[in-house]
């Protein structure tokens, strides 16, 4: 059945439409996050219990036309209706008055009118935006559904289309369309008409994430610190270049050390942190501004300059008397401090890295035997296992701990065969890939590769270990010195400038 404008429908052929027949149309697109169209996915309209599947470009289709039976409630009424370029033409009894509803092409309802006696109406009033509409008119139960566009200038008339001769379908109270697909959250849109067109867009399902009997995931969510969201009430003792000097009793002695927060910190944001432990004859201070030297090339050793964008929190202890030599003391110094951050700070307590040289990287390698539940990675430049102090017996903590050791091979200071032979295996030890029961083996088998002759580096990384606990194994031709670089030994061509540790370092750290 067609008509020709002026399209003229007198309430007796809208109620004889009611007795031929229902319609509807849903089509639509679905894709993912980045716009990709996403191929055979599960469309289900809910109440109507009709299924599509999308094609290859993302578009799927449900239509109906159903009988509906003969409605005569209001075959006696009187009146006519006429749709022209979008103005409504109308005369009716008074019993029977026009409903008109205007719905956006999701389905929602954005105008609803009542219309008495005889006259006109613009369709296109009340609409805020442009775009496609659905008017329901509608006399007693008999409806015609009508669509149109408006571009927004809403002084002209606008075009309509009739539908051709089919009624629109209300939607059941609660009706939706469910899109499911592998691999994908399970979307529901709510629908207010079964006549609609949607651009859907449905998101990757992410993992919930896996559960260790120790340790976390490789890329983990941060864990936000108590200190998220409230702003810090440590009273500061001097400030310094590039950060503020603090104090905090540990026993009977007063501790000093140093904090710089990223300029742009953000205590709403769990930032890492990086603890510089400083070397015999240094300071806490000298690792927060020195004067460029083969030992302070830059503050932090070298890792604040490559925090492009403000992710760390960096804190310089102060040994007493320059030497790591307190045991339980300084634990307990760097024990209380990290609480400190934790309380003061936006820190993620998932993410706290140690570094140092010499007799820092001693301190370091003790740390890291004792605080495995707190730290999450070290990295150290000529470790030493002697003069050091550790937990004994049931103090010990048998755990895992990421390591990367940088050492020149000609080190007679920190012995670069004692450390490989002695400090790298008690790590190893403890590394190896975790058992069905969530218990890490031994790895202490497993040798690294060496650099052979006077220039270069090689780094190894272990491949027995487990993968959350990473071991990296770096030599190079040098002495007694952390700015390791590839020209070989102080002497002719040594140029400290041109070290590589602090991005291997920063590499090592920003994988977790």
């Amino acid at each position: 059945m067609s008509f020709k404008s002026p399209k003229l429908f007198t309430v007796a052929s809208l109620l004889a439409f009611c007795g031929i027949a229902s319609a509807y149309t849903i089509t639509g697109t679905v894709s993912d996050d980045e716009g990709k169209a996403l191929k055979g996915v599960s469309v289900n309209l809910l109440k109507e219990g009709k299924t599509a599947t999308t094609d290859d470009k993302g578009k799927f289709t449900i239509h109906e036309d159903e009988d509906v039976g003969i409605k005569t409630a209001f075959r006696n009424s009187v009146g006519y209706i006429s749709i022209n370029n979008g103005i409504l033409s109308y005369s009716q009894s008074s019993t029977s008055p026009v409903q008109v509803k205007i719905y956006n092409s999701l389905g929602n309802q954005v105008f609803k009118k009542t219309l008495q006696g005889s006259g006109t109406y613009d369709l296109s009033k009340g609409l805020e935006a442009r775009g496609t509409y659905f008017a329901q008119v509608s006399v007693g139960n008999a409806k015609q559904n009508i669509k149109f566009t408006t571009d927004g200038n809403y002084s002209q008339t606008l075009g309509a289309q009739a539908s051709n001769g089919a009624l629109m379908k209300d939607a059941a109270q609660g009706e939706a369309l469910r899109f499911t697909l592998d691999g994908f959250d399970t979307l529901t849109v709510p629908l207010g008409t079964l006549d609609t067109t949607l651009d859907v867009k449905l998101a990757k399902t992410i993992p919930p994430e896996p559960t260790f009997k120790f340790g976390y995931a490789l890329g983990n969510k941060p864990t936000p610190s108590k200190g998220c969201g409230s702003n810090s009430k440590l009273q500061k003792v001097k400030s310094v270049e590039n950060g503020d000097q603090f104090q905090i009793q540990v026993g009977s002695d007063s501790r000093k050390y140093f904090i710089t927060l990223p300029k742009n910190y953000d205590n709403t944001k769990p930032h890492k942190v990086l603890f510089a432990l400083h070397c015999y004859g240094s300071t806490g201070e000298d690792f927060v501004h020195h004067s460029a030297d083969y030992d302070h090339p830059t503050p932090y050793y070298g890792q604040q300059v490559l925090d492009k964008n403000g992710d760390y929190i960096f804190v310089s202890l102060d040994a007493i008397g320059g030497l790591w030599n307190k045991g339980q003391s300084d634990h307990d110094f760097f024990a209380q401090t990290l609480t400190t951050l934790n309380e003061n700070y936006c820190i993620d307590t998932s993410r706290v890295f140690i570094t140092g040289f010499s007799y820092g990287a001693m301190f370091s390698y003790s740390l890291m035997q004792d605080m495995q539940t707190r730290v999450r990675a070290a990295a150290t430049y000529a470790v030493a296992d002697y003069n050091i102090w550790l937990p004994e017996g049931n103090n010990m903590k048998n755990l895992p701990i990421a390591w990367m050791n940088v050492h020149g091979v000609n080190d007679g200071r920190c012995d670069y065969n004692r450390a490989k032979n002695s400090a790298l295996p008690r790590i190893l030890k403890r590394n190896g890939k975790a058992d069905a029961n969530g218990d890490f083996t031994d790895a202490s088998a497993e040798k690294p590769k060496e650099v052979s002759g006077k220039t270069g580096h090689v780094c190894y990384d272990f491949t027995t270990v487990d993968e959350r606990f990473p071991v990296k194994w770096c030599c190079w031709p040098g002495d007694h010195q952390w700015t390791a670089h590839d020209t070989g030994n102080m002497g002719v061509g040594w140029n400290w400038e041109q070290t590589w540790v602090p991005e291997e370092v920063h590499k090592f750290f920003e994988q977790f």
